[in-house]
């Protein structure tokens, strides 16, 4: 189901199975995993990748050069960055391309959330089944099952499977 809203690259790989809601906008080269839902005015990025069984919640912006694994939660209005030294124009006034920019992607490992209005800060890996709280910046990798959350983001406690507070690592 994609909603005739959406502005969806003939480039990109986008599964029957997927979800596709008003406003959303797929970049070329983008691939969707079956059953994914994309929410409402999302944008996802050229050469993005999410695995299968992802939900992307509403106003997500998911930029070029992120990987997504399966079973991922992005809360809404979540910013995935990809640019260390953003500028709109070269040294010499010149206004910047493509070709100018260093892209360095979000990596979101397996069953991993995303809480809402979080930012990930470009080469930023969150580990699997990690859980960041709503209104993070994450500045820096996010271990396996660990509970992070604030401004610098800093991890707090352990998470299982299901998201439920641990206060030591599930297998040590």
């Amino acid at each position: 189901m994609i909603h005739p809203t959406a502005q969806i690259s003939e480039n990109s790989l986008i599964p029957e199975s997927a979800k596709v809601w008003h406003w959303a906008q797929i970049r070329e080269e983008a691939s969707i995993g079956e059953n994914c839902i994309i929410g409402k005015s999302s944008y996802i990025g050229a050469n993005v990748s999410l695995g299968n069984n992802c939900k992307v919640q509403n106003n997500c912006s998911i930029y070029q050069g992120s990987k997504i694994e399966d079973g991922v939660f992005i809360g809404p209005h979540c910013i995935l960055t990809n640019d260390n030294n953003p500028r709109a124009i070269n040294p010499d006034g010149t206004i910047k391309v493509g070709s100018n920019w260093d892209i360095e992607g979000v990596t979101i490992k397996q069953g991993a959330s995303i809480g809402a209005r979080s930012v990930i800060l470009p080469g930023i890996t969150i580990g699997k089944w990690a859980l960041v709280g709503a209104g993070s910046v994450v500045t820096k990798d996010v271990p396996d099952f660990a509970l992070v959350y604030g401004n610098p983001a800093k991890q707090y406690a352990w998470v299982d499977e299901s998201g439920k507070r641990l206060d030591k690592h599930p297998f040590f």
